[in-house]
């Protein structure tokens, strides 16, 4: 995030960066710690809420937690409920701090059979965070990430990519891809993003799959009433960022309701909505992410580690 009248970094920017990175890395830990065979997934979720607020930031996005071959953008329905067994479960965490944003994601087995791939994707992580510097192209980072999880007899998922990250942007230019896409993107000084190598044993490639519980605004300048126009006030007040059906609910709004403006507010694309990503194959899959600050010297920080 660079200012160009002044040629060097915001200041206030990257202080409000590490530290959205300091809190995204804590409350990663936290969630982690709480993602054990018995525990609820609302439960987990809750108290992974009420540590961002209790840290004093607000999430950058809902934090979720994807199973298995759901690969990422998944929680249930607010009326629905997961007590986690035997499932390959990711988190996935984002702070925003004054608009400057912290996302980072982990992996658990509780299976005890897929280690090997949450191992993989954390070893391609450390690959990847090894070449970065001022200079390095994006192909290079992803033929690092590639690498290491073919290394492991396991497929990059080829359709995710690590982003930029921007204030009150949680995914900005460039893409970083899992694979060596011949990109001569360069890092440069300034620069905030986040690498998230996918690892999986089964195709390589996500699709869109389920109901969406994921959103955001588009378009704030429409026209409604009555309960649509109640809902839509409400996805405005929250801004830029993404939500989920879950910050759209109150007493006043069930979750018929809530969906059924939903439903309206796609269809006119005032918001955006993602679907589950789902590996092709059903494969497992397993996720590792850090967000990185290339200062105006040059100076790389993983703000999440």
């Amino acid at each position: 995030m660079l200012n160009s009248k002044k040629n060097h970094m915001d200041q206030e920017y990257k202080k409000n960066f590490l530290e959205a990175g300091k809190i995204a890395s804590a409350v990663r830990a936290h969630g982690k710690s709480l993602i054990i065979r018995g525990a609820s997934y609302n439960e987990v979720i809750a108290k992974i809420r009420s540590e961002i607020k209790s840290l004093g930031a607000i999430p950058a996005f809902p934090p979720q937690i994807a199973l298995d071959s759901v690969a990422a953008h998944y929680l249930p329905m607010p009326n629905k409920d997961i007590i986690f067994t035997s499932e390959l479960v990711k988190l996935d965490v984002g702070i925003c701090v004054n608009g400057a944003i912290g996302d980072c994601a982990t992996s658990v087995d509780l299976s005890g059979k897929y280690q090997h791939i949450v191992d993989a994707a954390e070893e391609a992580l450390a690959a990847a965070t090894a070449l970065v510097k001022a200079g390095i192209t994006v192909s290079e980072i992803g033929s690092a990430i590639e690498k290491a999880i073919l290394s492991k007899g396991l497929k990059p998922i080829r359709n995710l990519t690590g982003h930029g990250l921007g204030k009150f942007k949680v995914h900005t230019a460039p893409h970083f891809p899992n694979y060596n896409d011949n990109s001569k993107y360069t890092l440069k000084p300034g620069m905030t993003f986040a690498i998230e190598p996918f690892a999986t044993n089964g195709a390589g490639w996500i699709y869109d799959a389920g109901n969406a519980t994921i959103f955001s605004l588009l378009k704030s300048n429409k026209k409604y009433t009555g309960f649509v126009d109640e809902i839509y006030q409400v996805i405005k007040n929250i801004g830029q960022l993404p939500f989920c059906t879950h910050d759209l609910m109150s007493p006043n709004t069930p979750l018929d309701l809530v969906k059924k403006a939903l439903k309206i507010l796609i269809k006119d694309h005032v918001i955006a909505d993602y679907a589950p990503l789902v590996d092709e194959k059903h494969g497992v899959v397993a996720q590792a992410e850090n967000s990185f600050l290339i200062d105006e010297d040059g100076v790389v920080t993983v703000t999440t580690f």
